[in-house]
């Protein structure tokens, strides 16, 4: 399955323009499409906010990573301000996606 992505005018891709995709290049109706997209991400948000790592071959891993209360300090003002302890998602990117994405790069002229 080839998806183009040359409608997308924003160098951002929302769950709209996802939605549009299928639509458009999968033939869902726009009901079915807006659906699908909702229900991905929430399925990946809540499987993130139960704290389990969520992995989508050959594109990559969001994990959850609990960070330790420190001492911070205000930039503006240098007061010391301390930082709760947090959870954070982090992604990383497959091989397939970092290979993909090297590809794709123009070469520098010398």
């Amino acid at each position: 399955m080839d998806l183009s992505f040359e409608s997308i005018e924003t160098p951002a891709l929302t769950k709209a323009q996802l939605a549009e995709l299928l639509f458009e290049q999968i033939g869902l109706n726009k009901r079915e499409s807006k659906d699908m997209i909702d229900a991905f991400f929430d399925l990946i948000s809540q499987r993130l906010v139960s704290g389990e790592d969520v992995k989508i071959s050959g594109f990559g891993n969001f994990q959850i990573r609990t960070k330790a209360p420190r001492p911070g300090r205000n930039p503006r003002t240098g007061e010391a301000i301390p930082i709760q302890a947090r959870r954070v998602v982090t992604f990383h990117a497959s091989h397939k996606l970092k290979e993909h994405i090297q590809g794709g790069l123009i070469p520098a002229a010398e």
